[in-house]
């Protein structure tokens, strides 16, 4: 059973990983992408609604449901640009390191999360972990070392303002102690708003919005089966089992997306991920 309950919480890092993937491979560009995936998580959130999982009795999950979801939606159209300048397997090892950077500091900081002398001690090893881990991920290829590449430069501007929405909608409901299930509905429900005044001022059309309600779907699926695994195996090993995302993502933008990498860069991808990965499982096991 137990072996069960494990790969159902490895299902999240599939569904998230393949979340840019489906982006990419539906196409549309970076508006058309942010308003149909939102547009598909709220489909999520709908049914949820429709099988009594919405709480309308407390304003604050519905304040902070609304103000998480658009936060997210936020980071989530940065990543898509990002990934739109330099692509898949450049931007998502760096965006998840970003957030678990984030996040991090922020609980540590703020929430006071590292209490103890060994939780400050792991949790600096875990970010040393991290940063070298998205240095190894950004090498570049040989025959790009002599040139500078503006639109990496601007990805990485884009990223580290956008890893600010994820940021807040991991730790708002920390913050006010609304539980994460609670709010799912009032989420969905904010990221279609945000979703939809990030792209509001830009050119969108029907046809690629709705073929981008599928990767909405799909991660919607995969937030559900993530909070279904935590009362399983622990909010720990769930955790840190869909950090994975970035194994699915990177690698499939490299080879089912057809991203170019020399052997140089494969080297640097695989040990930034590993690096990555550890250090989530290092943070995964804090509390």
């Amino acid at each position: 059973m137990q072996i069960i309950n494990i790969l159902i919480a490895l299902l999240p890092a599939l569904f998230w990983g393949s979340l840019v993937l489906i982006n990419v491979f539906v196409g549309g560009g970076p508006y058309n992408q942010i308003r149909g995936t939102t547009l598909g998580t709220l489909v999520i959130g709908l049914i949820l609604l429709l099988t009594g999982h919405a709480q309308f009795d407390n304003p604050t999950v519905i304040i902070v449901g609304l103000i998480s979801g658009a936060m997210w939606a936020f980071g989530q159209g940065t990543q898509l640009q990002s990934v739109n300048l330099v692509g898949v397997s450049k931007t998502m090892p760096i965006s998840t390191g970003l957030q678990l950077v984030g996040t991090t500091l922020f609980s540590a900081i703020f929430l006071g999360e590292w209490s103890t002398g060994l939780q400050v001690t792991l949790g600096l090893i875990a970010m040393v972990l991290l940063v070298t881990g998205i240095a190894l991920t950004s090498l570049k290829g040989k025959n790009e070392r002599s040139t500078k590449d503006p639109n990496f430069s601007k990805a990485m501007v884009i990223l580290v303002v956008g890893t600010l929405g994820y940021v807040g909608y991991v730790v708002i409901g920390n913050i006010f102690g609304v539980n994460g299930t609670d709010a799912l509905f009032f989420q969905s429900v904010g990221m279609a708003i945000g979703g939809f005044l990030l792209s509001m001022r830009h050119e969108t059309n029907i046809k690629s919005t709705t073929l981008n309600i599928i990767p909405g779907i799909v991660w919607g699926i995969g937030n559900l089966f993530m909070f279904y695994s935590q009362p399983k195996v622990g909010v720990a090993t769930s955790f840190s089992l869909s950090q994975l995302l970035v194994i699915v993502s990177t690698l499939g933008g490299i080879f089912l997306l057809g991203e170019k990498k020399d052997r140089r860069q494969m080297i640097g991808i695989w040990s930034g991920i590993a690096l990555i990965i550890i250090a989530a499982i290092i943070l995964g096991n804090l509390k």
